[in-house]
């Protein structure tokens, strides 16, 4: 039964206390320990009870308790001191020349514990993504879904395996407030589920200076069916994924309208909001009474997209009866037929039996497409160039920006002070970090393992205590409870497995020769023991079947005391494996892993990465960082290459990783190790920090997407029109385009520093040479006669022969010794399209 009516009690603030509030709904305590220590010593174990969540903890908090420390003036003092940086930060200016807008979708973020709308990696990136766009003040807005649940609780039963709890998010007791509109009301949006009509409540989360607006169906004017679209994070069947995609691109655009938000940019961040870019032609058509295809020009000139997914069946797809049911009437609002819609997203528009796919669509939707990794960009390059099916593989218009993450965030307090003490602040929010990261040379081997020791020793603390939480639930015996408190060593090497239990990651490759194993870890010289954490998806039960197969390795003696698997991963645990390992282990099969950001969260803290070369450590890898299990071969026999590659981890183990950890000098320490610390933390960390991606994506994508629209957008938009008649013409035209002759010097063999000059007849028809790009494709051959890599030069046109054939021409210097070759292409222009492989137009030589 449900009352009446109902209200909440609020504990009074004294005034001198008011910016504890303040800063309660502002998640940048989850990077700032200073504000996270004023709100733990309002209360230490009420802090840690409220899963570090200053809102719960203030609702609390007793009366009596904040009448104390209002007459305590050391807190007082603390208090204003901190409050004053905080207000410092959040009132710096930015500088919007250009008055740039990016709006940042995504299904989920991960910003802290308190907040549970993240379920793993992608979370975790758009959660850093926002934290340094806010320290480097980048002018952006994020969008994303507030789920009533979230992703589940993970707890095991008695045999290990894997069960789910749901809890109920309280938004009252979370750092969330209501999107209001000029009149004080909670913003409110609607959208169709075919003949129904769905309301989305928008709310506001504060990330240091950049919001993020969350929407949430859960209202009583919805039926209940559709109440529960964002109930869970990818939770349901196929058609409630698709309406929760619909609330985030569609609902997320019409929530930003609704705020008086109009983006400069979009970006995608994975599949899951690429409808953002419809719902944005939408209101482009019928604000300003523009053509589908004059607005597409403007949001695909203005759109970024980046896929995270190396492998088909991971992007989101629909059956074609299904996405028809949600959007054939939408396809008349867009001005455009359903089928045409549905090419859109299909790899090859003209395959009925293809499902319709988000990932083709932000492809087709988007100017700048990017991997996460060089080699996950390698990667999705071949996995989608069916899409553009005239343009060379290395041609496909996805480029990659390797992920990073915010130091802020994951380096550990320890690590943190000495950061500051030898760095100066300004390591938090230097957007130069290449410059100021050469000056952790600066600190002492023997403060940095001090340091580092501290964090182990916490590490273990926590494990200690959470196995004990485990047993008990799980009642176990009284003496193994009691032993749950004597479990590892503070002081022994301690490797660290966490992540998602997805198969790929290959989460037993460490069990695969046990005895092996057991010989490496029990070593009474130097051992070893090794923390796993990890969830896996509700429905992968050979997920589950791994985490219960190590559950039941570490009952066995040999592995007492030496493996254990700590429950419920999250951000708090997270933060305390990658900074309290001193070797953080990824065996992922290759190249299956988009980037894996949680070795970059271990490299913050100088913890160091024992990984196969996939993903990022692809790119990091040196012998002076870390260590490297195998040489990147990709095995078809995928048994063969389980059983080389644990070989090659236990032969790093046992010959390497442990013998220089134990090398100690007469005062204890591991000078050689500490040096590969503080090494890979000099180069690493910059290469590897949400900082540097952000600035990385606002110079490369976001500014050039913001001149696009600005271009686009001036006299009324009717550039936009100018430019979709413009491309409209280039299609109808490209048949009569055609390169009739192509010329080179007759020499067959060249000197270094010498110049081949190229001539190249192409027929234009009713072109012109300003419409179109003609290139020289040009690059070393290999023994089968093709090119082995490329550049490609601009062709110059020197002649109109008439006819509409036209004569280009291009000089090349000989740099290199080799075996050359060169073809030519004919594209649309370079300079009228933003990205020339949009229109799919191309003519070869």
């Amino acid at each position: 039964m449900k009352p009446k009516q109902e209200f909440k009690v609020v504990p009074k603030f004294p005034e001198r206390l008011l910016p504890l509030k303040r800063m309660a709904y502002n998640v940048i305590f989850s990077w700032d320990s200073e504000i996270r220590d004023i709100f733990q010593r309002i209360d230490p174990k009420l802090w840690s009870e409220s899963n570090h969540n200053p809102v719960q903890l203030m609702s609390r908090v007793s009366q009596k308790r904040l009448d104390e420390l209002d007459t305590d003036t050391g807190f007082v003092s603390q208090l204003e001191e901190v409050a004053h940086r905080f207000d410092m930060y959040m009132n710096v200016p930015s500088s919007n020349e250009k008055n740039t807008t990016v709006a940042y979708f995504s299904a989920e973020f991960g910003l802290t514990t308190c907040l549970p709308i993240y379920s793993g990696g992608l979370g975790i990136l758009a959660g850093d993504h926002l934290k340094s766009a806010s320290d480097l003040n980048i002018p952006l807005v994020a969008v994303g879904l507030l789920y009533q649940t979230g992703y589940f609780q993970q707890y095991l039963n008695n045999d290990g395996w894997q069960m789910e709890n749901y809890v109920p998010n309280n938004y009252d007791a979370m750092p969330v407030t209501q999107a209001l509109d000029a009149n004080g009301n909670q913003v409110k949006v609607y959208v169709r589920f075919r003949d129904r009509q769905c309301a989305i409540a928008v709310w506001r989360i504060q990330v240091g200076r950049i919001p993020l607006y969350v929407m949430d169906t859960d209202l009583d004017e919805n039926p209940p069916d559709l109440r529960g679209t964002t109930a869970a994070l990818y939770g349901g069947d196929k058609e409630n994924r698709i309406r929760q995609e619909i609330v985030l691109g569609i609902g997320g655009l019409r929530a930003l309208k609704a705020l008086g938000i109009t983006p400069t940019v979009i970006h995608m961040n994975e599949g899951h909001s690429a409808f953002s870019a419809l719902e944005r032609i939408n209101i482009l058509r019928h604000d300003h009474n523009l053509s589908f295809d004059a607005a597409k020009e403007l949001v695909q000139a203005s759109t970024v997209f980046t896929t995270h997914t190396p492998v088909p069946a991971g992007n989101d797809t629909f059956a074609p009866d299904l996405a028809r049911s949600y959007f054939e009437e939408y396809a008349k609002e867009l001005g455009i037929s359903w089928p045409v819609l549905l090419g859109y997203g299909r790899v090859n528009p003209r395959d009925e039996g293809e499902p319709f796919g988000v990932t083709p669509l932000s492809l087709r939707l988007s100017a700048h497409a990017n991997g996460v990794s060089r080699l996950h960009g390698l990667v999705s390059r071949n996995m989608w160039q069916n899409i553009w099916p005239k343009t060379p593989t290395e041609d496909t218009p996805i480029d990659y920006v390797t992920n990073g993450i915010h130091v802020s965030t994951w380096a550990s307090r320890e690590i943190s002070r000495l950061y500051t003490r030898y760095m100066g602040v300004e390591w938090k929010e230097d957007p130069d970090p290449f410059l100021i990261w050469k000056h952790i040379n600066q600190i002492p081997l023997s403060e940095l393992w001090r340091a580092h020791c501290h964090c182990r020793e916490r590490l273990i603390g926590f494990a200690r205590r959470a196995l004990l939480k485990q047993l008990r639930r799980q009642g176990a015996p009284a003496g193994m409870q009691q032993s749950a408190m004597e479990i590892f060593s503070p002081d022994a090497l301690t490797i660290g497995f966490a992540r998602r239990f997805a198969t790929y990651k290959r989460a037993t490759l460490l069990f695969s020769d046990p005895d092996r194993l057991a010989k490496i870890l029990n070593n009474t010289v130097r051992p070893v023991q090794v923390i796993i954490a990890g969830k896996a998806h509700p429905a992968d039960n050979e997920g589950k079947a791994f985490i219960k197969q190590i559950i039941h390795y570490s009952r066995e003696d040999r592995f007492h005391n030496k493996i254990l698997f700590l429950e419920n991963y999250n951000i708090h645990l997270a933060s305390l494996l990658s900074a309290g390992c001193d070797v953080w282990l990824n065996n992922p099969r290759r190249p299956l892993e988009a980037c894996g950001t949680s070795g970059m969260k271990a490299l913050a803290n100088g913890v160091l990465n024992l990984s196969v070369l996939d993903g990022w450590w692809d790119e990091g890898y040196g012998p002076d960082y870390g260590w490297a299990i195998g040489n990147g071969e990709v095995d078809p026999n995928q048994e063969y290459q389980d059983l080389t590659e644990s070989q090659a981890l236990y032969n790093l183990l046992e010959h390497q990783v442990a013998p220089t950890f134990y090398s100690r000098t007469p005062d204890g320490l591991p000078v050689a190790w500490c040096e590969m610390m503080r090494n890979s933390m000099r180069d690493l960390i910059p290469r590897f920090s949400s900082h540097r991606m952000v600035k990385e994506y606002y110079d490369r994508f976001y500014l050039q997407s913001t001149d696009r629209w600005n271009s686009l957008s001036s006299n009324n938009f009717q550039t936009a029109t100018k430019q979709a008649e413009w491309c409209q013409k280039l299609r109808t035209s490209w048949n009569d385009v055609a390169v009739i002759e192509l010329k080179g010097d007759n020499i067959k063999e060249k000197i270094v520093g010498q110049q081949v000059v190229i001539n190249s007849s192409v027929r234009l028809g009713t072109l012109t040479p300003e419409d179109v790009t003609v290139e020289v494709y040009y690059g070393t051959m290999d023994h089968q006669g093709e090119f082995a890599d490329r550049e490609t030069f601009i062709m110059k046109p020197v002649k109109d022969a008439g006819s509409g054939v036209h004569i280009f021409e291009a000089k090349i210097d000989c740099e290199k010794t080799g075996r050359f070759g060169y073809t030519v292409r004919v594209m649309p222009s370079r300079e009228r399209l933003g990205n020339p492989f949009v229109l799919g137009l191309v003519t070869w030589a």
